[in-house]
């Protein structure tokens, strides 16, 4: 077992399979005490009544790690808050939180529901935002009383909040919203301690099979190395990134830049815009292909 997570404290969300489970895996294979966070739920968000944290909780004690589990909806505000508080009570404190749950109902954006939408974006974008907001004020409560954490939030955002995916509308949107949520929090939270940072992984899971040939695709545990070294003392200089990684490539994706642009000098009239702005795409560079276009 490797030290370098030696005595902190983690919580991975939705932890109970696919890139979640490597990840806690990942982080107590390196010496981190982990709460495993699993709602049990199926692909497309349904309860299931399985206890998929059980199982890796009892794998994580197999290997002599220490790990506990906790079945909270992350994206219910309270339920979010006991989670925290169950890691802090447990063991003591918290240093590292992986935000990772989540699920999709894909749909073109003419067929796509409130419901589903709602859905969807409650729990990639909420089930980011309350475990952060409840993890942050334990933190800011810590480093006014002296004992500040070097403590590190890992995000998931995904190429197709970064690029868009055809039929992926809502968890495009969601995925976008997470990376926006990564560089605020980042700012925000970088006076207590705290980085904060957002992956975008490529693995074959439950959420990528059926949707089109995934054989060629990296596998779950490919991504958490990465998201190991991003928890660790020694990631305190990196903060406010969103890295891409897909099996043996890591990318540290650039987002959104300003580009070229004109000052009129007096508000633009309308005869004046067209040809301003096919001047400016003309040197601004080529988007990247949305996925599936």
């Amino acid at each position: 077992m490797s030290a370098l997570l030696e005595g902190r404290v983690a919580i991975v969300t939705g932890a109970g399979r696919g890139i979640g489970r490597a990840h806690a895996l990942e982080l107590a294979r390196h010496g981190a005490k982990v709460v495993v966070n699993d709602y049990g739920v199926s692909l497309s968000g349904e309860g299931t009544g399985e206890s998929p944290a059980d199982e890796v909780v009892a794998l994580i004690r197999e290997a002599g790690g220490e790990a506990v589990a906790n079945g909270a909806d992350v994206a219910d505000f309270a339920q979010a808050e006991a989670m925290v508080r169950q890691a802090i009570d447990t063991y003591g404190g918290l240093d590292v939180l992986v935000n990772n749950a989540g699920f999709v109902r894909d749909r073109m954006l003419v067929n796509t529901s409130e419901e589903e939408w709602d859905a969807v974006v409650r729990v990639h974008l909420k089930g980011h935002f309350a475990p952060l907001r409840h993890a942050g004020a334990y933190w800011r409560a810590e480093a006014k009383e002296g004992r500040q954490r070097a403590a590190r939030v890992i995000n998931t955002s995904s190429g197709a909040g970064l690029q868009g995916s055809v039929g992926q509308a809502t968890y495009s949107a969601a995925k976008a919203g997470i990376a926006g949520l990564t560089l605020v929090a980042a700012q925000e939270m970088g006076r207590y301690g705290v980085t904060v940072n957002a992956i975008a992984p490529v693995a074959r899971t439950r959420m990528t099979e059926g949707a089109f040939d995934t054989s060629a695709m990296a596998l779950p545990e490919d991504n958490s190395p990465v998201v190991a070294w991003l928890a660790s003392v020694e990631a305190g200089d990196v903060t406010g990134r969103v890295i891409e990684i897909d099996g043996s490539t890591i990318t540290v994706e650039n987002g959104w830049a300003h580009g070229p642009s004109r000052d009129h000098g007096s508000r633009w009239d309308v005869a004046a815009v067209g040809p301003a702005l096919r001047e400016l795409l003309a040197e601004a560079p080529t988007p990247e292909p949305v996925y599936g276009a």
